[in-house]
């Protein structure tokens, strides 16, 4: 703090930075970072990226401050230690997939928790979020379930003309066979 007691410029615009990148996210995801490398780090950045979240570290104090300000105080809960976040503005589950890889790969990476809209996440929640197939597949399922009844009416509806005719044409053969 400065003169004053006022907070100094550039925390408040790093508070700043943090509640809007928390306003913005689809999903929040906080993890701890001690005992990691600046290439695991880059490592685990990369795909993430590809899902559409962004990794990032920041003080607690600070974040603490943003969570509060974006109405997210459930995110406080896990700021404890080096604490990294995951701003999720993409496939949510895609991230949480991401994440929980690299966790594997890199035992230093332990995921704490998160926020998902106004749930709180566990780490334990997280993974079950990491086990969903991706949307494309999905949106691929819930077209199919759509699809299906739709087929199976267009089948219905094709068969009643084919098996009128199939009837009709054994009526004719009966009565030329009786003639």
């Amino acid at each position: 703090m400065s003169e004053g007691n006022a907070p100094r410029p550039d925390k408040v615009a790093v508070v700043e930075e943090v509640a809007a990148k928390l306003n913005s996210a689809s999903a929040v995801f906080v993890s701890e970072y001690r005992g990691l490398t600046v290439s695991q780090l880059a490592d685990l950045r990369k795909p993430l990226r590809e899902s559409g979240a962004e990794h990032k570290v920041y003080k607690n104090t600070l974040v603490k401050l943003a969570a509060t300000a974006a109405g997210m105080e459930g995110l406080i809960e896990h700021l404890t230690g080096p604490t990294a976040l995951t701003f999720v503005t993409g496939d949510v589950a895609a991230s949480a997939k991401a994440l929980t890889e690299q966790a594997k790969t890199t035992p230093a990476l332990v995921i704490k928790g998160g926020m998902m809209g106004e749930t709180v996440m566990s780490a334990e929640d997280l993974k079950v979020l990491a086990d969903l197939p991706p949307r494309e597949v999905l949106l691929a399922k819930f077209a199919g379930a759509l699809q299906a009844p739709l087929v199976k009416t267009a089948g219905l509806l094709q068969a009643l003309p084919r098996n009128f005719a199939y009837g009709l044409s054994a009526l004719v053969q009966k009565q030329e066979e009786t003639a």
